[in-house]
């Protein structure tokens, strides 16, 4: 899944590409990707690309006022062409969601692989009226979130610290990968819970979300948006490393698996040697 520093590149590689950029075509591939009706996709057809901004997990493209917000959910992926096919993108089963082309005759196509279809759009006279998109929590790579700030989050929240890094209306853009990436910097389970978290693991948390995070920004910026999926794989500690070592203190990568997703985790470095059960609603096996 893309999260915060994957669109943030995007972000920034669309704008490079398509600012001030006339759209010539805007296609729809899936039907129930599309979750507005009025203004109609084809009212972006004409309309010039003033900016590419990003809210969270969320890329929003401003055509001269009217917009179209785009969350790539799980599987979908920003696919930039120099020059698009000529052919029309179609409802289909395919794994086209949208194709959008600029005068030049470039364009990108928005696609989404697997089975789950969680790819949403959304053409709006404001960002605001996306109703998850306006619920969004504090950005943590915004200069006024320190410590201070996500000790008073920490401290208002339920449910373990790993819940909570990933909840979008408490900090937006965090996910599964990026959540288990800072609780490995920081040292922390992710079942302790979040209010009971002290001082010193506040500040360690702190410094390990902006620390991962900004250099997975600085790493992804100026990349192909082609090779940014695997660049994020390639940079991961624990995430998606099951039965590899640890880089920090050499014990195994371990994993809890749930019904559509799972977390690693290092046991010697955040749960005091003692392994998590792989089950949900684990506790440390005592």
């Amino acid at each position: 899944m893309p999260e915060l520093p994957e669109v943030e590149a995007l972000t920034r590689f669309l704008t490079e590409r398509t600012a001030g950029k006339r759209v010539e075509r805007c296609e729809l591939g899936a039907i129930a990707a599309l979750k507005t009706f009025d203004p109609p996709l084809s009212s972006l057809v004409g309309r010039v690309v003033v900016s590419v901004t990003r809210r969270g997990k969320y890329l929003c493209m401003d055509l001269d006022g009217q917009w179209l917000v785009m969350h790539l959910a799980r599987g979908g992926w920003v696919r930039w062409k120099d020059k698009l096919p000529s052919d029309r993108a179609r409802p289909s089963r395919s794994p086209l969601a949208l194709r959008m082309g600029f005068d030049g005759g470039s364009g990108f196509d928005v696609t989404e692989m697997g089975t789950e279809k969680r790819l949403a759009l959304w053409v709006v006279g404001d960002p605001d009226e996306v109703e998850p998109l306006a619920t969004l929590g504090v950005d943590p790579l915004d200069a006024s979130f320190d410590t201070t700030a996500l000790a008073a989050l920490l401290g208002a929240a339920s449910g373990n610290v790993k819940t909570v890094l990933a909840a979008q209306s408490i900090i937006a853009g965090i996910g599964n990968a990026y959540s288990d990436e800072i609780l490995h910097v920081a040292r922390l389970s992710p079942y302790k819970a979040a209010r009971n978290l002290d001082a010193g693991e506040i500040e360690r948390l702190h410094g390990a979300m902006v620390g991962v995070l900004a250099d997975a920004v600085a790493r992804a910026v100026g990349q192909e948006a082609s090779e940014l999926k695997g660049d994020k794989k390639r940079a991961m500690r624990v995430h998606g490393r099951t039965g590899e070592v640890c880089p920090e203190c050499g014990d195994v990568v371990r994993e809890v698996s749930f019904a559509t997703k799972s977390l690693q985790y290092c046991a010697t470095c955040q749960t005091g040697g003692k392994p998590l059960a792989d089950r949900r609603l684990s506790k440390l096996l005592r």
